[in-house]
């Protein structure tokens, strides 16, 4: 069964939250990828206001292809995580609740995760399009010089994904190849 997750998080959602529950994200959702992050992270260590609040909201590390007549945006698929991780620490102590992307996440980003209770949501790689129908609108927030890469808010309505860490540091990644040894035995 899917849970359905309402966006942006609270902490007590993102503590109920468990590694391995399949989930379905609906409501508001920042999109952001490497030369994003970048500007975020520049930003803070100047002393900037940033272009958005990240309280309580999730960052989708994508960069979402052009539409075509009649479509939110083009294919969505999630950029793999790790990209993002010397970004992330400064990112999850302003607020960050939660992330999606695909694979692993780097020593750093679970550790901050631990410190600032948050989740990290894999999307399936390869799965572009039928994400993308899962988008019900796009507005550029920050740096459209960007382009793709560009900060958006996006909507979603039943967007899939999986808990592969969840605010304990349960680490789907590792916990799950080590039931499938004991299982195969």
């Amino acid at each position: 069964m899917k849970i359905h997750v309402q966006l942006p998080l609270t902490d007590e959602t993102v503590l109920l939250l468990k590694a391995g529950d399949e989930v379905l994200l609906s409501g508001r959702v920042l999109t952001g990828r490497d030369a994003a992050h970048r500007r975020l992270t520049a930003m803070l260590e100047a002393g900037e206001a940033l272009p958005v609040s990240l309280a309580g909201e999730t960052i989708y590390y994508v960069g979402p292809a052009p539409a075509r007549p009649g479509q939110t945006v083009g294919p969505a698929g999630p950029t793999s995580s790790y990209r993002m991780d010397r970004f992330t620490p400064p990112l999850l102590k302003l607020g960050l609740k939660g992330m999606i992307g695909k694979g692993r996440l780097g020593p750093q980003s679970l550790q901050a995760m631990k410190e600032h209770p948050s989740v990290y949501f894999a999307a399936v790689g390869g799965s572009a399009v039928l994400i993308s129908k899962s988008i019900r609108s796009s507005r550029v927030v920050a740096w459209p010089d960007l382009g793709a890469e560009a900060v958006h808010y996006f909507e979603i309505e039943d967007f899939p994904a999986v808990v592969a860490v969840d605010s304990r540091g349960i680490n789907l990644y590792d916990e799950g190849p080590k039931l499938y040894r004991k299982t195969a035995l």
